[in-house]
């Protein structure tokens, strides 16, 4: 298991179509936010961190280097990881395994996205494998179009059923976003708003898609050492798990989708958790299209399979449920791509550390992030706790 390792510090920038700053301006915004949070200087860090999308996304190759001095990396080791919508959460994963092999103590880990000054759907229209996929697959939305109708149908779930869990979850996270400084959507939704909303790829309508948004995080792990040393109160990695499948999207079940359930099964087994619908108090998953976000709970052991509609009616994981997931109003209302990911793991730690405002689930101590990448075939997941 290596040595344990905590979270000292965030910084999050305020997301949105941020053409006030230049790309890194926006990163400096969230570097010097987490050094602010934590009371350390730069030259303190043993080694970076950083990541966007692809490096497409942004038209700009090597964006380590382009970020060098905002980042505070000059003479600095850096390591950049890159695993599309994933690719938070793999950043997080990375740091914490340098602290964790005892090759460093303090490791900034920094990731962002400036998808307004870019074309985020063409760059995911024809980045993949261009004779077959590129036509099938249609860019993310035509992937969880096929993956949500895959689920409901195997399962049996009558459309109506999903049409409302999934209305009742951008109801309730575009909702919750007022309550998160950082969000970039955040509006008041009817259920007539959400049903008659224009239709991406059906069944996926307007308000069940996340946003382009432009922003950035960044966060700094510790060895025990330091975080005893620098923080009064950190955030504990508990337990990490990560797993891929095959690059093709219909090589793999997407519905009982076993990278998601075996990378939940490695985080679970190392924080010791046995029902994670139980044990956690809160978690953050990673939920671009509504649709998904039932599929997950399921995968997770939130609910059984099949069972996630009538679950998230009953009200079981929205705020003040059983088990609130995405209180921040999650990827579906702010959505930076190489930064999503981070954000799951930085607000999992400003739950459990009890720093979160207006979105703080009460006397939560547990906490689960989560980020999914690839072509659909990544999963990662970080368990935050409060206790060593």
């Amino acid at each position: 298991m290596g040595r344990p390792v905590a979270i000292i510090g965030s910084g999050q920038t305020k997301h949105g179509r941020r053409f006030d700053v230049t790309y890194p301006e926006l990163v400096k915004e969230a570097v010097d936010r987490v050094f602010d949070s934590t009371g350390i200087s730069p030259e303190d860090i043993d080694g970076v961190v950083s990541g966007t999308m692809p490096s497409m996304m942004e038209g700009v190759a090597l964006t380590h280097f382009y970020f060098a001095d905002v980042l505070r990396s000059v003479g600095k080791p850096i390591l950049k990881t890159e695993t599309c919508g994933s690719t938070g959460v793999s950043l997080a994963i990375t740091g914490y395994y340098w602290i964790a092999s005892g090759m460093a103590d303090l490791v900034l880990v920094v990731g962002s996205e400036k998808m307004n000054e870019g074309d985020s759907q063409a760059t995911m229209t024809t980045v993949v494998e261009p004779f077959y996929q590129r036509y099938f697959i249609s860019g993310a939305p035509g992937i969880f179009s096929m993956q949500s109708q895959q689920w409901s149908v195997h399962y049996g779930i009558p459309e109506e059923r999903v049409r409302a869990a999934a209305t009742k979850l951008s109801i309730d996270h575009h909702n919750d976003a007022f309550d998160n400084p950082y969000a970039h959507i955040k509006k008041k939704l009817t259920e007539e708003e959400v049903n008659n909303a224009r239709i991406i790829t059906y069944p996926v309508r307007l308000w069940d898609v996340c946003p382009n948004s432009d922003g950035a995080c960044a966060v700094i792990f510790a060895s025990e050492k330091m975080a005893k040393k620098i923080s009064k109160n950190p955030a504990w990695v508990k337990g990490v798990g990560y797993s891929g499948e095959e690059y093709w999207f219909g090589d793999s079940d997407k519905v009982v989708w076993q990278c998601a359930i075996d990378a939940a099964k490695q985080a679970y087994d190392m924080a010791g958790i046995k029902d994670p619908r139980k044990e956690l108090d809160v978690a953050e998953v990673y939920n671009p299209f509504t649709f998904q976000e039932l599929l997950y709970y399921e995968c997770f052991g939130f609910c059984d399979f099949g069972k996630a509609c009538d679950e998230t009616l009953k009200g079981t994981f929205a705020k003040g449920g059983e088990l609130p997931c995405d209180p921040s109003g999650g990827t579906l209302c702010t959505n930076p791509i190489g930064a999503t990911g981070l954000n799951r793991v930085a607000e999992a730690a400003l739950q459990v550390t009890n720093q979160a405002g207006d979105h703080q689930i009460p006397g939560a101590k547990l906490a689960l992030a989560h980020a999914m990448g690839g072509v659909d075939q990544y999963n990662g997941i970080m368990i935050l706790g409060s206790k060593l």
